[in-house]
């Protein structure tokens, strides 16, 4: 490490956390989407209350860094997320612990889950600093992270249950992956708009208020 507090990459610290937070937040969702839970009478996946923390950390990211530091997160991410989530999905499949010797048998369904993250992510995240960069020198805060998180999730969701759960081992999800994904976006985009994007709004405060002292966009949004 550097004086300037920066890898050899030349990544400076504070985005290596944001890199090590992407990965938890995958690995994470990628076993919570397995432990299905039913929520005022709408069935979902522990999952759907995880994963929005990722969009949270991605705009973070574009506010304070830009889209293309952004982009280099998630692409330096992706790979260890999915190496990760497999080797934790196995061991804990369907939610389970299934021991360490699971690993010693290849599971194509915790594959297809790991590999769905892994397009899903890239496909989500992309989608979420497309429209967060076009967005973010608006004299509001609010709406970047509103428009990015609408149309991040709907890419994110629908490619995750595709590739992960279409014609899958698993009858349940076999049958019922398109469902589970519109209850999926539905819910996670109540969530990230009624939950996330107000935390967004207070980190943005905090991180202005108390780290930067300054307004953290061109316009003075929280001036």
């Amino acid at each position: 490490m550097t004086q300037n507090n920066s890898i050899s990459s030349g990544m400076p610290l504070p985005l290596v956390r944001l890199f090590l937070l992407h990965i938890f937040i995958i690995v994470l969702s990628n076993y919570a989407v397995q432990i299905p839970i039913t929520v005022l009478g709408i069935e979902t996946t522990v999952g759907t209350f995880t994963f929005p923390f990722v969009f949270v950390t991605t705009d973070l990211t574009v506010r304070l860094y830009g889209a293309q530091l952004a982009r280099k997160v998630i692409f330096c991410a992706m790979l260890p997320a999915l190496v990760i989530s497999y080797i934790v999905g196995t061991i804990f499949a369907h939610g389970d612990y299934q021991g360490v010797a699971a690993l010693g048998t290849f599971s194509i369904f915790v594959f297809r889950i790991a590999a769905a993250s892994f397009g899903a992510y890239i496909l989500g995240q992309l989608a979420d600093i497309f429209v967060f960069q076009k967005l973010r020198q608006l004299p509001r805060w609010w709406p970047a992270p509103a428009a990015s998180s609408v149309f991040g999730n709907m890419l994110d969701t629908f490619a995750f249950f595709f590739i992960a759960f279409y014609q899958c081992v698993d009858p349940y999800m076999a049958e019922n992956w398109f469902n589970l994904g519109v209850v999926d976006y539905i819910v996670k985009l109540l969530v990230c708009l009624v939950i996330f994007v107000p935390i967004y709004g207070i980190f943005l405060a905090f991180l202005s208020k108390y780290v930067f002292h300054r307004p953290l966009n061109a316009v003075g949004v929280l001036s």
